[in-house]
Formats: C-alpha cells, structure tokens, sequence
C-alpha cells in the first residue's frame, strides 16, 4: 500500500544558503540519525545533478546491513529536487524537497511517497515499525535543521 509523509519546516535563513546546503550529497550524513549509521559509498559529485546516482549502506537494526541506491530525477536550483530509490529496502520511494523563499528565510517541505512492499509481511512492518522509524528520522533531521541554521521564532 502506498503512503505518503510531509513535513514542513520554515529555516531562517538565506535561500542561497540553505540550498547550497541541501544540494550537497555530502550533507546528507548531517542530517541522518547516527543509530542508523548512514555512509555513502564512493564519493559522489560536490553539487547534485539530475541523473546522479548516489548508493548508501544503512543499518536500520543493529547487525543489519542494507544497500539502497537512490537516483535524483529531477533538480530546479533553488527550487527542489527529487531522489527516488533504484535498489533499497522500499518497494517504493519517492522524495520531493521543495525550498520556497520566503520573507525571513524559506519554507522548505519534504513531502515523501512510499511503499514497503514485502509482500504480506509489510503492511504489519509499515504498521508497527517503519513509519514510526519514518517520523522519528524526520525529528530528527528537523533537529539538525534548527541547529545548523537557527531556530524559527514564527
């Protein structure tokens, strides 16, 4: 079954900046909790390209270690982009990041489709765990966020 997970964030701070930021692969390491023990294989590009494959190793669950190769589809700078997965634990990812300028800094939203797949097993796994897993990783990176480039006081 399909689903769907949005989150929005205002970040104070200059558009250039907080896009510079984001369209760096790199980066992606700041912004992903350390339990998971998130690395990028190889080194990718400096700045992101639509096309541009970047291949992870995650451990969700101490002891387990999993591949996931995402692709970025599509990149309007300054504006988003969207990495969907090629090889990885979903059945289904999509990843929409939208930055819109606002006055103060931008709003930046992820708004991320996806589907477990595993056959009758993930609808009872997406239920109990992935989800939970889903919100707890986007706290945490609304965390980051805060503390990379400033409180909003909105």
């Amino acid at each position: 079954m399909i689903r769907q997970l949005q989150r929005e964030q205002f970040i104070p701070a200059d558009p250039v900046r907080v896009w510079d930021f984001f369209a760096t692969p790199m980066n992606l390491n700041e912004m992903t909790p350390p339990h998971l023990k998130f690395r990028i294989v190889g080194a990718p590009p400096a700045a992101m390209h639509a096309g541009q494959v970047i291949e992870y190793r995650i451990s969700p669950v101490p002891g387990i270690w999993l591949r996931w190769v995402t692709e970025i589809t599509e990149v309007q700078p300054g504006a988003s982009f969207v990495d969907e997965q090629r090889t990885g634990p979903y059945k289904v990812w999509h990843h929409r990041h939208t930055f819109q300028p606002v006055p103060g800094g931008v709003r930046m939203t992820d708004c991320v489709t996806y589907e477990v797949g595993w056959g009758p097993f993930g609808w009872l796994a997406e239920k109990l765990w992935v989800r939970r897993q889903l919100k707890r990783i986007f706290a945490y990176r609304f965390r980051r966020v805060e503390e990379l480039f400033g409180r909003a006081t909105r």
